[in-house]
């Protein structure tokens, strides 16, 4: 149904929102999302392209939503990295038929459109706060916390080490 760009995109669209306004690298998107780095590159550069994520370069930077998640819908997302495309004349190219679409792909153009209206009310923060046993990407709310110094000072406490 969606490809393995979209699917890629979703990931990290979801990754960023969970992390609330921090910047997301490259190389922290690509574990958490278990998507290979060269791949996520591609995906991340359609994204910025279709104004859905900002980058910054730097010490502090990484990819940041352009609008909060309330307000990004999945269909956003999709259409940033790989548009969906409805059937507007016949997929077979038959002359006869031209703009006035077959019963079968009438239907299948009508399929489309609900789903495409479907994603359209979805939004990434929708996703996110679905109840239910479990959230996209992890088993907690937060998948992994950006802030590696915290992360060390906590192993440092269960371990009993200073």
């Amino acid at each position: 149904m969606i490809s393995q760009t979209v699917e890629y995109a979703l990931r990290a669209i979801a990754t960023i929102a969970q992390h609330e306004g921090k910047p997301c690298t490259a190389k922290q998107l690509s574990a958490i999302t278990q998507v290979p780095a060269a791949y996520l590159s591609k995906v991340m550069q359609g994204l910025v392209r279709g104004g859905v994520v900002s980058s910054q370069r730097g010490l502090h930077g990484g990819f940041l939503l352009t609008s909060s998640p309330s307000e990004l819908s999945v269909l956003d997302v999709i259409n940033a990295v790989e548009p969906m495309q409805r059937l507007h004349e016949c997929p077979l190219g038959i002359q006869s038929h031209g703009s006035n679409l077959c019963p079968l792909h009438r239907r299948l153009d009508q399929a489309m459109a609900t789903i495409e209206e479907m994603f359209q009310e979805t939004t990434i923060a929708d996703l996110l706060s679905e109840t239910g046993s479990v959230t996209p990407l992890c088993e907690e709310k937060k998948v992994y916390s950006l802030d590696t110094n915290a992360r060390r000072a906590k192993s440092r406490q269960t371990s009993g080490k200073s």
